[in-house]
């Protein structure tokens, strides 16, 4: 079934003769048009794609499917108005997660007698489920960020900040096949790494130290996700017990999960053996998240998640433990959940790398 197909039902379940989508990721998934600054208006039996002179050759290229229309400046809201009035729309669904109160109030005012509905969560629902491109995609772009890894170990050493390693990570990221990274690279040492979201400084990397790594590219508009963390020299018996310990915890949810699982008893396979490891205050985070257009999407692994896990749901694998003042260690796989199985795209070794 198609991605509007599916779309159209959900709209005719639900009541809706109309969809307006803004989001840049919504407008990819619908139509294929990769940039910003396009509306879909999207009714039961036609599909329409507005966008500005700068976007409209590549709009016409790429969303084939669709009426391409050029928005003239200033005239955006009466030209949603005139298409929805003239395929008799009455009850619109718009995106109350990410148009403005502005945006929403100019539009409703030329909306006399139409019904807007906020649509909630519904497209990011729609994706949480991908199709074989999709995964392909995805796929490709942990294939490079696993090349992209084992390339840049060569330049981990004494001396060399985080802001060097973390701009050499994404040159080599592009120059492999991404067209660009999925999200500003993670690179944190020594203590810096018991932040999970750490911002790359200019600390140089110090023997003994953790180092982690989390980073992802992009290919054909899909992201990927991985974390590794090394040890610049050698081990310390401490350092050896955390690390080891959330790897036990990353394999136990990796040969746990599985489609209709829901996703909070996920997320406990980890973190039941971090907390009965004695580290359970120090993993503060979910296990994972969806990925696909945008870095963090539907569904989500963590302890108040309700959703259940569905075949083709690609999502993170990504436990890991923190001690402010010490340091953290984090592994993280990307896989797909399969029937009766999960594909893991992510295949660099998770042997603690002593360096």
């Amino acid at each position: 079934m198609s991605r509007m197909d599916k779309l159209r039902i959900t709209m005719s379940q639900n009541g809706i003769d109309g969809c307006l989508l803004a989001k840049p990721p919504n407008v990819t998934y619908i139509s294929g048009f990769t940039n910003n600054d396009a509306y879909a208006v999207i009714t039961n039996d036609k599909q329409f794609l507005l966008t500005d002179f700068r976007y409209i050759e590549q709009a016409q290229h790429q969303a084939q499917e669709f009426e391409v229309i050029l928005v003239n400046s200033g005239k955006l809201m009466s030209m949603l108005s005139d298409m929805i009035y003239d395929n008799n729309i009455h009850a619109l669904w718009f995106e109350d997660s990410y148009i403005t109160c502005a945006f929403y109030n100019k539009l409703s005012a030329e909306l006399d007698g139409i019904e807007m509905i906020p649509m909630g969560d519904t497209m990011e629902r729609l994706r949480a489920v991908k199709d074989e491109d999709e995964v392909s995609f995805i796929k490709q772009a942990a294939a490079i960020a696993d090349k992209a890894f084992d390339a840049v170990l060569e330049y981990i050493k004494p001396g060399i900040t985080e802001k060097q390693l973390a701009a050499r990570l994404e040159y080599i990221i592009r120059d492999k096949g991404c067209e660009g990274v999925s999200f500003p690279s993670i690179v944190a040492s020594g203590h810096h790494s018991s932040m999970p979201h750490a911002q790359p400084s200019d600390k140089p990397f110090e023997v003994g130290e953790f180092i982690t790594l989390d980073f992802g590219g992009i290919y054909n508009g899909y992201c990927s996700d991985m974390t590794r963390t090394v040890v610049l020299g050698r081990a310390s018996p401490e350092q050896r017990r955390i690390y080891d310990t959330v790897l036990e915890a990353q394999q136990t949810a990796l040969e746990g999960i599985k489609a209709g699982m829901v996703c909070k008893d996920a997320d406990a396979l980890a973190r039941n053996l971090i907390a009965a490891k004695g580290y359970g205050e120090y993993f503060g985070h979910s296990l994972g998240h969806g990925v696909g257009l945008e870095i963090h999407e539907l569904p989500t692994l963590s302890p108040g998640a309700d959703d259940m896990l569905q075949v083709n749901s690609v999502v993170t694998v990504e436990p890991g433990i923190y001690i402010p003042g010490m340091g953290g260690v984090r592994i993280e796989d990307l896989i797909t959940v399969r029937d009766g199985y999960i594909d893991d795209f992510t295949s660099s070794t998770k042997k603690l790398i002593e360096i």
